[in-house]
């Protein structure tokens, strides 16, 4: 038998804390990103040359707001994102895509999936075949790394 049966020293770490109500999300958003420069993404799409259009889309992916809880912020960084995937001719999708890194393109499928939700004039057909051409790169994983992700754009 034990000799200190009565110590209640285990009893002084509170079980609350580990509690999924009480999660609190880590203190690291401090530097909350802001979304992509929508001057700077502007001034690419207004120039010609469509290498300035795939330079455009990996802007808005490189700083899309993943951290942030801020909704207005990423509402913005969609609506931004939107209206390069739209500028983006249906013929040249592949090239920009072929161009992306694979966490690109998982932001990109974050985008799409996002775009379908809260669909605008005529943006439905054109998500679909950036959905396809990301699709055949980025393969069923990429689609499973975003539905399972918990930072949402």
């Amino acid at each position: 038998m034990a000799k200190n049966t009565s110590s209640s020293a285990f009893r002084k770490i509170d079980i609350d804390q580990y509690n999924e109500d009480n999660f609190k999300e880590d203190e690291a958003e401090q530097s909350m990103p802001t979304g992509p420069d929508e001057n700077e993404v502007c001034s690419l799409l207004n120039q010609y040359p469509f290498c300035r259009f795939i330079e455009a889309l990996r802007l808005v992916l490189g700083s899309a707001p993943l951290g942030s809880s801020n909704q207005q912020v990423k509402d913005n960084a969609l609506a931004l994102t939107l209206k390069v995937l739209l500028a983006i001719k249906s013929a040249q999708i592949e090239e920009a895509i072929g161009s992306l890194s694979q966490e690109d393109i998982d932001i990109l499928m974050k985008y799409i999936y996002r775009g379908f939700e809260y669909p605008s004039e005529g943006s439905s057909g054109h998500l679909l075949l950036w959905h396809e051409k990301a699709f055949n790169i980025g393969g069923s994983g990429s689609i499973v790394r975003v539905l399972s992700d918990r930072m949402k754009v």
